[in-house]
Formats: structure tokens, sequence, C-alpha cells
């Protein structure tokens, strides 16, 4: 066989081992799960290292600065390998633009380089390579990447056909990179969307219960002094993200105050997600705040959003914050703190923007010093602090609430109630009302019920509680309240929550009511 001969053969068997080292290569990377690209690439240019005979190979991605970054390389054991952290900007400011052009980079000695290259040229004679071949890596014209083909032990001629074979490669790379670029953009907006429908339809749920469960009373009503110092604070505090903590009895309408303070700031497109503390048991009440994931204790059968997560941009209301148990009171801080959380059994942490409102009817001062409150939050919360007076120093406010319930309760039983006598008016502006608004709205309610004409009359047995106004100021206080429970109590059956229990009657939550109950003296009667 001729000399010719031999040299033609040897081209086509160079040319066969690299058809199918492309082959391969393509057909790595047709359907290869985008998880599994990385580790592939590293592979792959090692099998390119030691078919073309160089000594390393690198590929390089545009960072958000537009610099290039090394991702990944491979390079033979007895060659010094790419710098990890060399920036390009810095180091190969010429190179650089020419492949931000998406213009191909050739030289088989550094002298080739041109002078307008001194910086890149001492740069390559600092950490080689002696010859080097760079092609763009690009999707729609849009370069995002580089692909470095380098010998370092001695300089090499880049034959047009070698030249022809690299770029072929570095295509090859470059589609799988945008293919696994895409796929990743497509997951992050399948997640993205995800969370936001999970979000609506918990919003969705939140507010039906909401609505499910309202208060009965969504305006605020009156004209006392009181009551206008009370709204000339909420004007002052709204336009702010302060928090806020709202003092008052049960039942004095401190949701009220909260929405209006919602309502007035500038997060009044996005909902005020309300929390009763004490309605929540304990063993639920950090996933309802906080969320869980799917597993995270016995019964969780799915993911759950937390009330935090879904106040993200609004507010949460935490009513009866008192009852918030002590563990959670930590995690309570350093989310108004912080803005971060965790879900129950997820170790991610959660970063949210929420205005936090909070709510008592306890002396929260008299709490941290029985050590029932943490001192830290206490602090925390009382950044704004203002107290909503009970009904008994608004008297006056007392008829237009019971105009107004009124007018609510015709319109929703049917009714057409148009009066009400002077000595019924009297006697409830003269009632202590422990359980305060609710508890007006509460007996004006029964009434409208059982009204027959248009004239508003007290049911007999509510009646028989309303102290005449001599009454209300001969008895004490305490006493009072103490005789006003114990009829409730007797006509319920001593039964304290429920549908027809005595704390919805009187309109406060039942726990506070066995607290009363206990510091009054009263017990139920053993039986006999």
């Amino acid at each position: 066989m001729s000399k010719d001969q031999n040299k033609t053969q040897t081209k086509l068997k160079d040319r066969l081992r690299f058809e199918r080292l492309l082959a391969q290569l393509s057909a790595r990377f047709i359907n290869l799960p985008s998880g599994e690209v990385d580790s592939a690439i590293e592979d792959s240019l090692r099998c390119i290292v030691e078919e073309v005979g160089i000594d390393r190979s690198g590929l390089f991605q545009l960072d958000e600065k537009n610099d290039l970054v090394m991702t990944h390389t491979w390079c033979r054991p007895d060659v010094q390998p790419i710098p990890p952290r060399i920036a390009a900007r810095e180091n190969f400011p010429w190179m650089l633009q020419k492949i931000l052009r998406n213009e191909p980079i050739c030289f088989s000695s550094v002298s080739e380089l041109p002078p307008e290259a001194s910086r890149d040229i001492e740069t390559v004679r600092r950490v080689g390579p002696k010859s080097n071949m760079s092609f763009p890596l690009s999707a729609g014209g849009r370069v995002f990447g580089a692909m470095t083909f380098g010998v370092l032990r001695e300089e090499r001629k880049w034959p047009e056909e070698l030249f022809k074979r690299l770029r072929l490669l570095a295509e090859i790379f470059s589609n799988a990179i945008q293919r696994k670029q895409t796929e990743e953009e497509l997951r992050t907006a399948y997640i993205e969307i995800k969370q936001l429908k999970d979000r609506l339809e918990a919003e969705n749920i939140y507010l039906r219960q909401e609505i499910e469960t309202a208060l009965g009373f969504d305006t605020i009503v009156g004209k006392s002094d009181t009551l206008k110092y009370v709204l000339y604070r909420v004007g002052q505090f709204a336009p702010t993200d302060t928090t806020v903590l709202i003092m008052g009895e049960t039942g004095t309408g401190k949701g009220l105050i909260a929405r209006a303070i919602h309502s007035f700031s500038k997060r009044k497109d996005r909902p005020m997600i309300h929390v009763n503390c004490a309605a929540l048991p304990a063993n639920l009440i950090e996933s309802e705040l906080f969320g869980r994931e799917k597993g995270a204790f016995t019964g969780a059968q799915e993911k759950q959003i937390g009330r935090f997560e879904l106040a993200h941009k609004g507010t949460i209301f935490l009513d009866e914050i008192g009852e918030l148990p002590m563990e959670l009171q930590s995690k309570l801080l350093r989310i108004l703190e912080d803005g971060a959380f965790e879900r129950l059994g997820s170790p991610h942490t959660i970063k949210v923007d929420v205005r936090v409102i909070a709510s008592t009817n306890r002396d929260l001062e008299e709490e941290v010093r029985n050590g029932r409150f943490r001192e830290d939050l206490f602090y925390r919360l009382n950044v704004l602090p203002m107290t909503v007076p009970p009904l008994r120093q608004r008297r006056d406010d007392i008829p237009l609430l019971v105009e107004s319930f009124v007018g609510k309760f015709n319109k929703k039983f049917g009714k057409h109630i148009t009066s009400v006598p002077q000595d019924i008016m009297s006697a409830l502006q003269s009632y202590p009302w422990h359980g305060n608004v609710r508890e007006l709205m509460n007996v004006v309610e029964r009434a409208v019920i059982t009204g027959r004409n248009s004239v508003l009359h007290i049911a007999e047995k509510v009646d028989a509680t309303l102290p005449s106004p001599q009454e209300a100021t001969n008895k004490s206080l305490e006493a009072t309240e103490r005789e006003h429970i114990l009829k409730v109590l007797k006509e319920t059956g001593w039964k304290v929550e429920g549908p027809k229990g005595t704390a919805l009657i009187l309109g406060i939550n039942p726990s506070t009511l066995r607290t009363r109950m206990k510091k009054l003296g009263i017990q139920r009667p053993t039986p006999r």
C-alpha cells in the first residue's frame, strides 16, 4: 500500500471514528431527562478529549452579569485544569466580546492573537493553553455560553476538517443545554402556576369559611367620643405597615377595627386573613398558621398552605393572640422579625411579606408577668397599641346600634319592626353588656325573630335579665354579671359551648366564659 493510500485510509478511519462519536453523543442527549444532562456533559467531555487527542475541554455559560462562568470541564490527569473561578470579563475581555458577537475563536499559537487582546495573551501565557478553539453556544441568535478545546503541552495546528467537527460537537452541547434550560423554565413555570392555583383555591376555601362564620355586623356604628377616638387612631395606623395590637373585651368589635385598618392601608387589594387563635385546637394551630407538607404527621394526607402564605402581600389578623401556645410564640416572633418560617415537615424556609394585626381580650402584661406570654413577643406586637372601649363606656351608641341591627334582621327574617319603646331602649342602655356589641346583637336578633308587630319587644326570658336603670346603679358590676351568667347557664342546662350553649348566647368565647365562671365562683350544682 502506497504512502498516499495509507494517509487516505487513516483519514477515513479518523472520520469514521468521529462520525461514531458524533452519533453516540447525539443519541445520548436525545430525550435525556434534564436532571441527568450535567453528568452526561462531564462524561462526554472526557470522550471528546480522549478521542480528539486534546488536553482539556470546558463548557461556560453566561451569568446575570453577562460574564462567562465555567459550569463543566474535563482534562487529562497530567495537565493543569481550567481555574474554576476565572472571570472571562477580567481575564479574557477580547475573547468574551468575540463570543458575545457569536464568533468562534481559533489560534494555534498565542502569537496569532491581535495586539488588542493583550490582556487575554497575558492570561493565556499564565494558565494556558498553547493552542485553543472556542465556539459560542447559542439558540435563536442569542448567545448563552461557550465551549473550549485546548492543548497545553505543545502547539497544535487546527485543520479545517477538525474545526468543522468540533463545531458540530459544540452544536450538540448547545442543543442539550438549551433543552435543559427550557425544561427547567417550564418546570419552574409549572411550579409557580401550581403554587398560584393552590393559593387561589386555599383563598377561596378560606373566604367561604369567613362568609359562613361572619360576625353578623359589618359596619362600625356610633358617634360617641370614645368611638371617634378609636377611629382617629385607625386613620393614624392604617397607612403604615407596622404591627398593630388591638385590646378590648370580647364582643367589642376588635375584628371590625382590624378590617378598617386593612381597608385603609396600601394592602387593601389583597385579602385580610383572619385567624382565631382561641378557636383552633392546640395540636392543629401550627399547621393552620404555617402550613404542612404531605405526611408531616399522622393524618396529614395532603399538603396545606398556611394562613401566613395566604396573607402574602396582605394582612393577617391574629384574633385572641393571648391564646397562642408558648411553643408557637417563638415561631411567630421570627416571622415578625425576619418574615420567614418553615412549613411542618419541610426544611425549606419560606419568606413572606405580611402585615400583622393582633387582638386580645387579656392583659398581656399580666400574662408576661405570669410566664404565659413571651416578653419579647409582647414588645414586638405592642408597637402601635389601641384599645376598643366596652359598650358600657359608649352607651350613647346603643340606640344607633339597635336601629342598625333591627334594620339588618328585618331584612333577613322578613320582619317590619319600625319602632323601639323608650322603656326598652332605656333598659338596653342601662344594662352592663358583658358580651358587648355581640351580646346586644344577639338580644336584638331574638327580639326581631319573636316580634309579631311593628314594635320591638324584648323576649320575656331575656327581658327579665335586663335590670332597670336604678337596679343597674345599685348592683355591683360583678354581682350583676354573676346573676346574668347563672341565669343563662340554667336556661341552657349548664351547657357552656356549642350551637345552643351559654357562650354563644352571651356572645363570648367559651374559654373566656369558663375563666369568668371560675373568677365569679360559679360551679355547676352536684346532682342529688
